[in-house]
Parts: C-alpha cells; structure tokens; sequence
C-alpha cells in the first residue's frame, strides 16, 4: 500500500515541477500529456539544454545531483555549452558522456 502512496506522491511531485519550469521548454509538447508519460531524461534534457537557472534549481532540488549525473551521462546527445557545463559541474572528463563518444565515433563528410 505504501508503494501506491510513494507512486500518487511522486506523481504529484511530477506535476508541480513540470508545471514550475519555464513554458518555452515544453512548446512542442502539451504538459498534461507530458506529466503523465514523461521520461526523466526528456525533463532533465529540456533544463540542461534550455531552460534557465530557475529552472536548473527546480530539477537540482526534485532529482538531486546524484540522479541528474546519472541520467545526463546516458543521454546521447547534448548541445557543447551544456557539455561544459555539465563536465564542469561535476568534476568529469567530457569523455565520461555518452554524448561525447557517440559525437566522436560519427564520421562527419562536409564540415559546415
């Protein structure tokens, strides 16, 4: 029973925080559908990537630093700024990124 109360208060949680972020993160996507069905990857993505440092604090304080290192080093893509800013904050090569491996192991034939 107590899973169920942990899932509701979660999900509550979910909620406030998608509904706490800046709008513009989300414009191509309807927040009700993404409160129900949002991966964490995609909301912690969003932030790293486009939100601003409000919105860094909303996502630091909901998942906690530990959670949001262990999700962006999976992602398989992330803009350089957010890279370096990531590496930055928490003390990793940017060779410890699954982004930065997968960038480098794709042959690019028109530099542009």
């Amino acid at each position: 029973m107590s899973s169920n109360l942990e899932k509701k208060n979660l999900k509550t949680g979910k909620k406030h925080l998608v509904e706490s972020l800046s709008s513009h993160l989300f414009w191509d996507i309807d927040k009700s559908t993404l409160i129900e069905s949002a991966s964490d990857n995609i909301l912690i993505q969003r932030v790293i990537e486009y939100g601003i440092l409000s919105d860094w604090k909303l996502i630091q304080n909901f998942y906690g630093l530990d959670y949001i290192k262990k999700v962006v080093t999976q992602l398989k893509t992330l803009d350089e700024v957010s890279l370096a800013f990531l590496s930055t904050i928490f003390h990793l090569e940017k060779t410890n990124f699954k982004c930065y491996k997968h960038k480098q192991s794709n042959r690019h034939f028109w530099n542009y």
